[in-house]
């Protein structure tokens, strides 16, 4: 099932493997016959490949390196839930089930009584609720975005339906696979979703008891595993900021939002570890820079997802735009969490089986350990404050937060914005990675 999920992701990683623990000459030549052949596409030349295969063989003749970009057995595979239990969501026309992953022991299966055609069906009314919603780019007003819904659907009818929702995920999906936890005496801690086809987009951390669990994503194990496996340097943590209220074309909304999120997190986080970009300072060579020398990144900005060419997808930028295809070509030795607080960051594709490619996921396959996104766009109002609690738990006491911290650091701070905010507007928030 792994060699078959995102095979996008899967393509991107073969130019993105860690190849530190290899003598130097030969990771210099694997980057280099990497990038050569991404750089010719889809009609390289066999020369090319010929040798870049002749030197994969020559790796996998190391000790260490056996399955270098290779399919991996389960016994590697089930290490990407040395950190809590990976649930895997697979849909088909022939039934829908459940695979969780215990880290050194059997996948345990799930059956679920749910067809896709029902999937599919939950997934369009989620659409339709959203559109009501209005829900659709961060930077709109709360009069427009959340007040001026379409007729007959009031913000009580959308409560509603948002509810009746959340219980049909739990009574369809997440309760049995609750049920099967509670059996191997799982009852709380860290867990991750690998949702699949009909499954993907779905917020299935948002329904049952909200506290039990701390809920992430991933695309893939291979994710995990090789974000629990990288090395990161020894020195004092970086924070980047990047804010852009408005990218100097006219054409996108203003997100007035965001000076106080970016006031928000500088009163948090030590002065001497933030690195701050705002607005004409925001190009997208100065972000690049950023990403290249901070392990944390918060992106308060504008993000568009392309469902045609995920690769294409970007970040608004002033004067200009940051691909996630140069992200992916990018050296990010030091990443290990960002905080996309733009729209679009986290929504993958529905259309497209077994892929759920988004901007947070491509900034995992680039080289981050983890990543804050969105299932839908964000309200600009809730960025301030989700910013404040998140970084205020991370940096409480003088603590200096690790790449797994930030999961909970989310959980707490979406549990503040639940207090005062309707379903659409918390639900969104989610983490990927470890």
């Amino acid at each position: 099932m792994e060699q078959g999920l995102a095979m996008v992701y899967q393509q991107m990683l073969q130019l993105k493997t860690a190849v530190d623990e290899l003598p130097s000459e030969q990771a210099l030549a694997f980057q280099h016959l990497s990038r050569e052949l991404y750089t010719e596409g889809s009609d390289p030349s066999m020369n090319l490949v010929n040798k870049r295969n002749d030197l994969i063989k020559d790796i996998r003749k190391q000790p260490g390196f056996e399955f270098f970009l290779h399919p991996k057995p389960y016994i590697v595979l089930c290490q990407a839930s040395q950190g809590g239990p990976v649930i895997i969501l697979n849909s088909h026309k022939n039934g829908c089930d459940a695979i969780i992953l215990l880290n050194s022991a059997e996948p345990v299966h799930v059956p679920l009584d749910v067809t896709l055609k029902a999937l599919e069906s939950q997934k369009t009314l989620l659409q339709q609720l959203l559109g009501h919603c209005n829900v659709r780019i961060r930077g709109e007003s709360e009069s427009t975005r959340l007040f001026g819904r379409r007729e007959g659907f009031t913000i009580k009818s959308s409560t509603e339906c948002f509810e009746e929702l959340l219980t049909w995920l739990w009574t369809s999906i997440v309760s049995p696979i609750y049920k099967m936890l509670d059996m191997h005496n799982i009852h709380d801690g860290r867990l991750w979703w690998l949702p699949t086809g009909a499954f993907t987009g779905l917020p299935l951390h948002a329904c049952g008891p909200t506290d039990q669990f701390i809920h992430s994503y991933t695309a893939t194990l291979g994710f995990l595993l090789d974000a629990y496996s990288k090395n990161l340097p020894k020195s004092t943590l970086k924070v980047g900021i990047t804010g852009v209220t408005s990218t100097g074309s006219g054409r996108d909304r203003p997100l007035p939002g965001v000076e106080q999120e970016i006031k928000n997190i500088s009163s948090v986080v030590p002065v001497s570890q933030v690195e701050c970009l705002k607005d004409k300072e925001s190009t997208v060579d100065a972000v690049k820079c950023q990403l290249e020398n901070c392990a944390w990144v918060h992106l308060a900005c504008h993000g568009t997802q392309d469902l045609t060419e995920p690769t294409k997808s970007h970040l608004l930028l002033y004067g200009g735009n940051l691909e996630l295809e140069t992200i992916l070509r990018m050296p990010l030795s030091k990443a290990e969490v960002v905080f996309l607080a733009a729209c679009q960051t986290a929504m993958g594709d529905s259309k497209l089986v077994n892929e759920s490619f988004h901007l947070g996921g491509g900034f995992i396959a680039a080289g981050f350990q983890g990543a804050i996104g969105t299932l839908w766009s964000m309200n600009d109002q809730d960025g301030p404050l989700v910013a404040k609690h998140f970084y205020s738990h991370l940096f409480s006491n003088g603590r200096q937060p690790q790449a797994g911290d930030a999961a909970e650091a989310l959980h707490l701070a979406v549990k503040e914005l639940r207090k005062n905010a309707s379903y659409e507007r918390w639900i969104p928030f989610i983490h990927m990675g470890v």
